[in-house]
């Protein structure tokens, strides 16, 4: 688990103490990082040939945008023939009625013949069930963070596909000291200092663990980036300086 570089105040303290606290500060310089609060994997649900792939590696969308266009060919196929024999069963199903109103028919036959409308009607919404899976949408705005899969290849059911990643808000998961929790707080603001860029930016805590580490006598607690920075991305690494509040 993480550690973080804390900037404690010394101000009152004895030399024996200022020592002591200055030790424990170079104990805990150790690396985060930032990571996307969301993240996921988009598989594919059906089998079929990949025809397109509008969103390159890296590239950014937004929601609702297609991703992956998948060749279903087949599948409108079967959806022309499924809309045809509803379009028949219908006529049939008209045809029965009016003859039933003249006694033409028995009843058992115009209860078939409506049956088999809808079956018929089922089918269809199956098939354009299935036709709806050949596109897949982004479910959030982001980007592309790896692409599993290429333009012309078959997929099968529960293939990865895309991984994608919501880079609108960064997280940072950090270890600080229990005896910390009688002042931090959510929405307690500190900084991180981010080493592919050499600069520091706001952040703010958003998260405390649930459970204290008994052993080690610590706690997670979860920030995020508090602004909008384009150079920042998943996987940067940095420092997190955080500080008691004045008089702790």
């Amino acid at each position: 688990m993480l550690w973080v570089a804390a900037l404690v105040s010394l101000s009152g303290l004895s030399p024996l103490n200022s020592v002591a606290a200055e030790s424990d500060l170079v104990e805990r310089e150790i690396r985060a990082q930032l990571a996307p609060r969301r993240h996921t994997t988009l598989a594919a649900e059906i089998g079929a040939k990949v025809k397109q792939l509008p969103v390159q590696e890296s590239g950014s969308f937004k929601a609702g945008q297609t991703l992956i266009l998948l060749d279903c060919s087949l599948q409108q196929a079967q959806l022309s023939k499924a809309q045809a024999a509803l379009n028949a069963a219908e006529k049939i199903w008209s045809a029965n009625s009016r003859l039933t109103e003249l006694n033409s028919i028995g009843q058992l036959e115009l209860d078939t013949s409506e049956a088999e409308v809808h079956k018929s009607r089922a089918e269809v919404a199956g098939n354009q069930a299935v036709l709806r899976k050949c596109k897949v949408v982004a479910p959030y705005a982001g980007r592309v963070a790896e692409q599993k899969v290429r333009e012309q290849q078959y997929v099968q059911p529960g293939q990865a596909l895309l991984e994608i990643i919501d880079n609108s808000e960064l997280e940072l998961e950090f270890i600080v000291p229990s005896r910390w929790l009688a002042w931090i707080k959510p929405e307690h603001d500190f900084l991180v200092q981010i080493d592919e860029t050499g600069r520091s930016y706001p952040a703010k805590v958003t998260r405390i663990a649930a459970k204290v580490d008994p052993v080690s006598q610590s706690i997670k607690l979860t920030g995020t980036i508090d602004g909008t920075f384009t150079e920042l991305i998943s996987g940067m690494s940095g420092r997190v300086l955080i500080s008691p509040p004045t008089g702790q």
